[in-house]
């Protein structure tokens, strides 16, 4: 113990440490609950993403070659980081833009600040862990059970950016899976009424902006780009690789075809608006079906017990009572 205070700089003692260390997990824990509660607004953030988006292809149709201005150039910490460890130029990095992409994730330091986190939490978590348990000897382990608390604290630092990443993806195409037949319903009236494509798209963009944000956003950026790609089934393409769903990529196939071959646009949209609405429903009662298999352990666990008690209680207490007297 006198190590450990000899150790600590400043005069610090372990009591004082730890009151530190539980003050900062609890102001940082009060910090994210607060930021969760915060309202924020969809229709915002679209349209600031949009104006970016159409800012960008703008600039390439006129090829705007201009020489960036010393502070939009300059290096943070993290970019010198990633860029020292050349991350950025590799096959993985284009991957994982997409990946991003798929996450709602578009920003150009997206992909700076993925790289960074997941060179630094490994780093940090492990440096916790010592901490924890050399410093504070927290538990008093020994050194095996230690090696092993620093490996498992670098390990899931390594794989904490990747399972964040993975579940924002399923969470933007589940939201998106839902909300596409209402979507195409839309689409279809916007077609049958004589609007173009790019326009029923930002109809129905505008439409969907409160309901489905996710959808509304991959909509709105697909009317922004075939204003402004020269192929519009770049456009189209585009769209299928930010979202990665099957059932979009249906969508995008038959506008693609619509576009080369002339076919009518409301028909082939009626007919996978049924589909995708067949599809949602039959979801639904597979869950209903599952539902009574699911259920069966929660009963066995906790309501069968509670049923033998109240059922048998009265009868086991009035033997006993029985016996001994």
């Amino acid at each position: 113990m006198n190590s450990l205070v000899n150790a600590l700089p400043f005069g610090l003692t372990p009591d004082t440490m730890f009151v530190a260390m539980a003050s900062s997990v609890a102001f940082f824990v009060v910090l994210a609950v607060w930021y969760a509660l915060l309202e924020s607004n969809p229709m915002e953030r679209r349209l600031r993403m949009l104006t970016a988006r159409r800012t960008e292809l703008r600039g390439q149709l006129m090829q705007i070659n201009r020489r960036p201005s010393r502070r939009a150039d300059g290096m943070t910490l993290m970019r010198q980081l990633v860029g020292r460890m050349r991350l950025l130029g590799s096959e993985q990095a284009a991957k994982l833009h997409d990946k991003l992409a798929q996450a709602g994730l578009r920003s150009r330091d997206s992909i700076v600040l993925f790289m960074f986190f997941k060179l630094a939490m490994p780093v940090a978590l492990g440096g916790l862990a010592f901490l924890w348990v050399y410093l504070l000897q927290v538990g008093e382990l020994a050194q095996g059970p230690r090696l092993l608390v620093l490996g498992g604290a670098a390990l899931l630092g390594f794989f904490a950016p990747e399972i964040y990443l993975s579940n924002a993806i399923t969470k933007r195409q589940k939201a998106l899976q839902k909300a596409l037949p209402d979507g195409l319903d839309l689409l279809v009236i916007c077609a049958e009424s004589g609007l173009a494509l790019d326009a029923a798209l930002e109809r129905v963009a505008g439409e969907t902006g409160a309901a489905s944000p996710e959808l509304a956003e991959e909509l709105s950026l697909t009317s922004v780009e075939l204003g402004f790609l020269p192929d519009r089934r770049q456009a189209l393409h585009n769209l299928n690789r930010r979202t990665n769903l099957p059932a979009i990529r249906g969508v995008v196939n038959t506008l693609v075809q619509t576009e080369k071959y002339g076919t009518p646009l409301s028909q082939s949209l009626r007919v996978l608006a049924h589909e995708f609405r067949d599809q949602r429903m039959m979801r639904a009662e597979e869950k209903a079906a599952r539902l009574p298999a699911v259920l069966t352990v929660p009963m066995i666990v906790f309501i069968l017990p509670t049923l033998f008690i109240v059922l048998m209680g009265p009868a086991i207490l009035s033997i006993m009572d029985n016996l001994m007297g």
